[in-house]
């Protein structure tokens, strides 16, 4: 099974290049990237369920031996993040393909669209199973220089001044990174994961500190906690609708898994869960309070995703094996709900010709489909039971209650008030969007719209499209994703608890990268257990 693992990374690549040379026959490229992406889901799919029952996997790339060469480990949360990643992409590219053929590739030209989406998958897939620093970092960098393309598609001026933005903000955030793994090189001579692990005691406690500040400041700007969040709301809702959705579902989850990487492996003793437990708080609450004030709905999912982040680093910031199993849970509930409600978005854009709450009306009756499919994953984010955002909750909440800490008490009243500010957000948009008839929309008044902001500096453009069958379809089918996470929950949270067994401390990762033997390494760890 080992064999299975490089080809996450090589499927994706080899298909981006394929695309390229196809570039002159929209239909072959279409057909190579859905072939590529639907692969990855089987490989990761079966990954996981390797993993899960008989352990780890490490591959030692080039048969160079760890911390010399190239090594890609495959552990449960690994195979967790390929498994739903590897979904979302292929739902979100399929319905970018009914997109394209709906209204032509003027808005994102198939001929760069598709390979350059390949190439953005290669980097989340490559950030996932990197088993050192730098390929952690080249992971970045790949799906980061694709997404420069991809959210600048169509060269419009505000598509241009939010991809400058998001283009600076990224440099600062890779230099950063950069620059800490070259002071851990320095001090250590090794950027491989689990090498760094054994040897981090010898470096000064005050250089261990600053090292830790900066990879947790580099992988906050990528996950957008607060206050490194604010060129996330301006920059992902003028990106054309599926690279908003792929953007929001996953590139900040590769920062939230790169702190949870560190944050269990690298830097087991260093106590920075107080600081993490402020800004999950702030996270939180000025996420969500950005959120109400929103007429555009993608830029209030753009303030409810900064929200969330805040649940995430408040799991990893309790510290616990709990904890991250918790968080581990609310990641996949999260990657697959956000992408969803982003799909839905672009669904009702197309329909009302505005993602204005205040100039939408009607859409219950002339879209009955695309109302139960942004209605469904917004009860899911706002926490509604039996959903599995109201199961990922409670169980952040148990964990952290288990603490008996006063500051965690005041965590768990900030996530069920933001759960509650989620869904009063969402279900307004919902109501004055599906509920309120189209003739009210001019004549309505009321206090709970009068101070809504639209999106700065954009011009409504009321231009209504149908909905293809292929993009109702894709977001149908996310829908269906997210049900099953419900309905699997206890299986689904079962792998999430052994995998937090696995992950929380550094010995289990040290092991799987150096055990006995030599060359490729598969390690058991025996049915799973934690």
């Amino acid at each position: 099974m080992s064999a299975l693992v490089p080809l996450v990374v090589l499927i994706p690549l080899i298909g981006a290049g394929a695309a390229l040379i196809a570039g002159r026959r929209p239909r072959l490229q279409a057909i190579i990237s859905i072939t590529a992406l639907a692969l990855v889901v089987v490989i990761s799919l079966v990954l996981l369920v390797v993993v899960d029952g008989q352990g780890a996997i490490a591959v030692e790339i080039g048969g160079w031996q760890a911390p010399f060469g190239i090594v890609l480990v495959v552990d449960r949360l690994a195979a967790l993040m390929l498994s739903i990643s590897s979904i979302v992409l292929l739902a979100v590219f399929i319905f970018s393909v009914g997109q394209g053929n709906a209204d032509g590739d003027g808005d994102a030209p198939v001929s760069i669209y598709n390979p350059t989406y390949l190439i953005l998958a290669t980097g989340v897939f490559d950030a996932f199973v990197a088993g050192d620093l730098f390929n952690l970092y080249v992971g970045f960098e790949i799906l980061l220089v694709a997404s420069y393309v991809l959210i600048t598609l169509g060269g419009t001026e505000q598509r241009i001044r939010a991809g400058v933005t998001y283009i600076v903000v990224s440099l600062v955030s890779s230099m950063l990174f950069l620059a800490s793994i070259a002071m851990i090189y320095g001090a250590l001579g090794t950027v491989n994961i689990a090498d760094i692990a054994q040897k981090m005691d010898s470096i000064p406690p005050d250089v261990q500190a600053i090292i830790h500040v900066m990879l947790l400041t580099a992988f906050g700007i990528k996950a957008a906690v607060f206050p490194l969040s604010f060129w996330l709301p301006d920059s992902y809702p003028t990106a054309p609708a599926p690279v908003t959705a792929v953007f929001a579902g996953l590139l900040t989850k590769v920062g939230v898994y790169a702190i949870i990487r560190t944050e269990t492996v690298l830097f087991v003793e260093s106590n920075v869960n107080v600081y993490l437990l402020i800004i999950a708080l702030l996270t939180m609450v000025v996420g969500i309070l950005g959120a109400v004030a929103q007429a555009d709905i993608k830029r209030l999912l753009s303030f409810t995703l900064v929200s969330h982040i805040g649940y995430m680093i408040f799991g990893i910031a309790l510290g616990t094996v709990e904890g991250l199993a918790a968080t581990i849970y609310y990641v996949v509930h999260h990657i697959t709900v956000q992408t969803t409600l982003f799909l839905a978005a672009g669904l009702i854009e197309r329909r009302g010709g505005t993602a204005s709450i205040l100039r939408l009306g009607g859409l219950l009756k002339a879209a009955p489909v695309v109302a139960v499919l942004f209605f469904i994953p917004a009860l899911n984010l706002g926490g509604i039971p039996p959903f599995s955002g109201f199961i990922g909750k409670l169980a952040l909440f148990d964990a952290g209650a288990r603490l008996h800490d006063p500051l965690v008490y005041v965590l768990i009243g900030a996530g069920a008030l933001t759960s509650l500010l989620t869904l009063y957000a969402l279900m307004r948009a919902w109501n004055l969007a599906f509920w309120r008839p189209k003739k009210d929309v001019e004549s309505h008044e009321s206090p709970l719209t009068e101070k809504l902001e639209e999106a700065p500096g954009r011009t409504v453009v009321q231009q209504k499209r149908a909905n293809p069958r292929t993009m109702v379809g894709a977001t149908a089918g996310m829908v269906l994703v997210s049900l099953v996470l419900t309905v699997a929950a206890g299986p689904l949270y079962g792998v999430a608890e052994r995998a937090a067994g696995k992950v929380y401390g550094s010995n289990a990762y040290v092991q799987l990268v150096y055990p006995e033997g030599e060359g490729d390494t598969v390690t058991g760890d025996e049915g799973g257990t934690p």
